[in-house]
């Protein structure tokens, strides 16, 4: 693993979830984290939970904001002078409707902070590796189990999360010559605010239109596993990382 002493990680949608535990495992790992969301409140306690183990940055950004993006690496930029990591995390669904009734606003609210939220922060994070000395660095971007296959009604999310592939593929390439490794980590039922349906009153559709409870697994096993994708020498590179609820059904026919 690489020595992150005096290495600045920046992780989207830190304030919950996998952002949260992502973060907290790279401060635990000794990197120094911007937690960046839209709601202050949320970051203070994930700053708060790992004050213990590490340091870190609050800043309030909107992934949907291109003007919000580019003062958040701007603040980075001015506070640290470098950038060694980005998570690209923050995400959102859409509503689980029939697929001809899903609003073009759904969709476009889908798109803004799926695709093109980590598009642009990947970009910030290119102009910023590139220049700095040590040069270089590392993109990680947050796929899901649905950049492999669909749940029904989920036409916006898994729409975005395959791209979100096309995206890790595409600048993992234009990074070489910059010295910038990016991968991307799969989730696949993490338990989070997000997954809660998966274990709460009928619990979620499954192919066949039943409705079942799913297992879920710790999100400390996603944080882990961006910590040890992002403490590799830029050298080497995971470039798609599955982690998964060992039972849930993904493997095989439901």
């Amino acid at each position: 693993m690489a020595d992150a002493t005096n290495k600045i990680a920046l992780v989207t949608g830190a304030g919950t979830g996998v952002g949260r535990a992502a973060s907290l495992a790279l401060m635990n790992a000794g990197y120094t984290v911007v937690l960046a969301g839209r709601r202050m409140e949320m970051l203070e306690e994930t700053k708060k939970l790992g004050d213990n183990v590490g340091k870190s940055l609050c800043v309030s950004a909107d992934m949907t904001s291109p003007a919000s993006i580019a003062a958040l690496f701007q603040k980075v930029k001015d506070t640290y002078g470098r950038l060694d990591v980005l998570f690209n995390n923050a995400g959102m669904g859409a509503p689980p409707v029939n697929f001809e009734d899903l609003s073009l606003e759904q969709w476009q609210a889908v798109v803004n902070t799926n695709l093109t939220g980590p598009f642009l922060c990947t970009q910030h994070a290119f102009r910023i590796m590139k220049d700095q000395t040590p040069r270089g660095g590392r993109i990680i971007n947050n796929g899901s189990i649905s950049a492999h296959a669909p749940r029904p009604f989920s036409a916006a999310y898994t729409s975005t999360k395959h791209a979100i592939t096309g995206l890790t593929k595409a600048s993992n390439l234009d990074g070489r010559m910059y010295d910038i490794a990016v991968g991307q980590v799969d989730i696949g039922n993490a338990a989070t605010p997000m997954t809660d349906r998966m274990v709460a009153g009928p619990g979620v559709m499954q192919p066949d239109g039943t409705m079942k409870h799913e297992p879920r697994m710790d999100a400390k096993a996603v944080g882990d596993a961006v910590a040890y994708m992002a403490g590799l020498p830029l050298d080497a590179n995971v470039l798609f990382m599955t982690v998964m609820a060992t039972k849930m059904p993904f493997v095989g026919r439901g």
